[in-house]
């Protein structure tokens, strides 16, 4: 179970664990012989039978377009279809070579695709579970508000690790529960920032959202970074 640092209304704050929620399937699928489905990863094709290099090495796409009438050099029959496992991510040039030593830079283009800015690409460090805890920042919402203006695309269930942090993750979730909100938490000292799960990951804004019954709670934590704008339309006169 991963870590996270989180802080309360009283500015104290506790390292608790975080996970994925998993829906339960209560349908699966399985093959004819009786066994689960599951998903694998198949090798499409190789680098020697790609398109651009065929057309290098039959010097045209009307010559290729002959072989491929006659013969099967887009097929490599003795590796086309072999199921991958363990595989990384390599780059490489525009002659399709490995390159060892990459320089990324970061390209930012306006709403026509035209390139705006490029700049070096700056490391962003995950922040969940450094020393300045998450900010409480005491900024509520009602949850029917929070649905219509925000797309949470993500959400992970916040858990105790011992009984001090069930007791401080209890009072959140009540604390919540009772004003039947979520409220907004942030990143570093001023509690300003989108939260990172991992070194150049995406940021993302959170709201912290609490459910209790009896002594039971479930304190949810919904990530989103896509806010809903209503579509103003305008009117020509004439």
């Amino acid at each position: 179970m991963r870590e996270i640092n989180i802080s309360n209304a009283n500015k104290r704050d506790a390292k608790v664990g975080f996970e994925t929620i998993v829906p339960e399937k209560k349908i699966k699928f399985i093959l004819k012989d009786g066994s689960e489905r599951k998903t694998i990863k198949v090798l499409k094709t190789t680098l020697e039978i790609e398109l651009s290099e065929l057309v290098k090495k039959h010097q045209s796409l009307d010559n290729l377009s002959t072989v491929l009438l006659t013969e099967d050099p887009e097929i490599d029959l003795e590796r086309s279809g072999m199921i991958l496992s363990d595989i990384k991510r390599v780059y490489g040039d525009a002659n399709n070579k490995v390159v060892y030593q990459i320089h990324i830079e970061e390209v930012i283009k306006n709403p026509d695709n035209s390139i705006k800015e490029v700049k070096p690409f700056a490391d962003t460090p995950a922040n969940i579970a450094m020393d300045v805890p998450l900010n409480w920042t005491g900024k509520l919402m009602p949850k029917e508000q929070a649905i219509r203006m925000f797309v949470f695309s993500r959400k992970y269930q916040l858990k105790h690790v011992n009984g001090l942090t069930y007791d401080f993750l209890f009072d959140i979730a009540k604390n919540l529960h009772e004003q039947k909100s979520m409220m907004l938490i942030g990143a570093g000292k001023k509690g300003n920032e989108p939260l990172v799960f991992q070194n150049n990951g995406t940021p993302y804004r959170a709201f912290l959202e609490g459910r209790i019954k009896d002594q039971q709670y479930m304190l949810l934590l919904h990530l989103t970074n896509l806010e809903i704008k209503e579509i103003t339309k305008t009117v020509e006169q004439s």
